[in-house]
């Protein structure tokens, strides 16, 4: 049998980080930069990028923040499925899956608006370096909210044979007036051209923003904090958390 151990030397030791050790953990996605953020907080899974399509209509969703919570959750149940389609016989004992996206966030200004919400709308990545100055812009002086859903697929001894649970974590971004300069000499570099939003905030990026609040990991594309917390929280409180 085939031993894992995903828990290296400088994690804390914590409840939820117990039920990780000699496990097999996946991590589905390919995003290097989750995969350093992970190894920043003590842990290196098993990387299998996810082939679902993330093609879920935005429209579909009550609430604007379901939506990356929905799509980690089928990124997760694709890997998981596949992983126990090609070996049941070394199943995963948990598969993460991930979604980070950015959102625009107009600050309410009437009561009206404070009691409505305001509309948010779903930043994609540019499509050219016109649409990529136009978007910059627009965040210009501004504040974007970045949210990443997260979820969890491990097995269970009732149908479907597996559970999920997911959580988001959510971020202010607020950007510097900046002059028109910067944006296009950004935008030239090509830093920001394949990345929700626009922009790296652990890049070159930074230069374009004025403050965060809240997870500064969540923005680069995993919220590490909340999540130990939530591996925390299932640990104590489902007794048969990755028991199995």
């Amino acid at each position: 049998m085939t031993s894992y151990n995903i828990v290296l030397p400088n994690a804390l030791n914590t409840p939820g980080i117990k039920r990780l050790r000699n496990k097999r953990v996946v991590l589905a996605s390919a995003s290097p930069r989750r995969s350093e953020i992970f190894r920043t907080l003590g842990l290196a899974p098993e990387i299998v990028p996810s082939k679902f399509a993330e093609n879920l209509p935005l429209s579909s969703f009550e609430q604007i923040h379901e939506y990356p919570v929905a799509t980690a959750t089928h990124k997760a149940i694709e890997v998981y499925e596949r992983l126990v389609t090609e070996n049941p016989d070394n199943p995963p004992d948990l598969v993460i899956g991930a979604d980070t996206v950015v959102f625009t966030h107009a600050l309410p200004s009437t009561t009206l608006e404070m009691e409505l919400g305001t509309r948010q709308e779903l930043l994609e990545k540019p499509t050219s370096k016109a649409d990529h100055v136009r978007m910059l812009q627009d965040l210009n002086g501004n504040v974007c909210e970045v949210v990443t859903g997260v979820s969890l697929v491990y097995p269970v001894l009732t149908i479907p044979g597996y559970a999920t649970r997911e959580m988001d974590e959510r971020t202010l971004v607020h950007f510097l007036d900046n002059e028109l300069h910067i944006l296009q000499a950004y935008v030239e570099n090509g830093e920001g051209y394949d990345r929700a939003g626009g922009f790296a905030v652990q890049g070159l990026g930074s230069i374009l923003i004025r403050k965060i609040d809240g997870d500064y990991n969540n923005v680069v594309g995993f919220p590490g904090a909340s999540f130990f917390k939530f591996l925390d929280r299932l640990a104590e409180e489902e007794v048969d958390f990755l028991q199995i």
